[in-house]
């Protein structure tokens, strides 16, 4: 069960909704509780811009420079460019991955990600990329 308290909810009404909430549950398995800030996640057209235009152009412009690329390793690489990487090693090997994901990102986070994917491509001299249709505040 999930719940989001907008903006100027009194303590007292939380306390309230909390209390309602924990006397539902059933005891007989273990629970956990968290309490974090709430941020309004990137949209849906957000996402589908990144990855219904913006990655196939990228891919089909990328020629050879890109061979043997995927979405998906496109979208890792980009994530790990914007966001910075972590080094692993596993099995002798060393890996590196996004310290970022995209999945975590806000609305706001992920216009950030989406210009430097646009200047990422001017450097490489790939675009200019499309501009979204859609409207942020839909």
């Amino acid at each position: 069960m999930k719940r989001i308290f907008p903006k100027g909810t009194s303590g007292d009404q939380i306390v309230q909704a909390v209390n309602t909430m924990v006397r539902g549950i059933t005891l007989e398995m273990p629970w956990q509780i968290t309490f974090e800030p709430w941020r309004k996640p990137r949209s849906n057209a957000q996402n589908n811009y990144l990855n219904g235009v913006v990655y196939p152009m990228i891919l089909e412009a990328g020629g050879e420079l890109l061979g043997g690329y995927t979405r998906q390793d496109l979208h890792e690489y980009m994530l790990g460019e914007w966001g910075g990487w972590e080094t692993l090693t596993g099995l002798g090997r060393p890996r590196m991955r996004p310290l970022r994901r995209s999945s975590k990102l806000t609305r706001a986070e992920f216009t950030d990600f989406l210009y430097f994917i646009e200047n990422k491509c001017i450097e490489l001299g790939i675009g200019p990329l499309p501009e979204p249709i859609y409207r942020e505040d839909a």
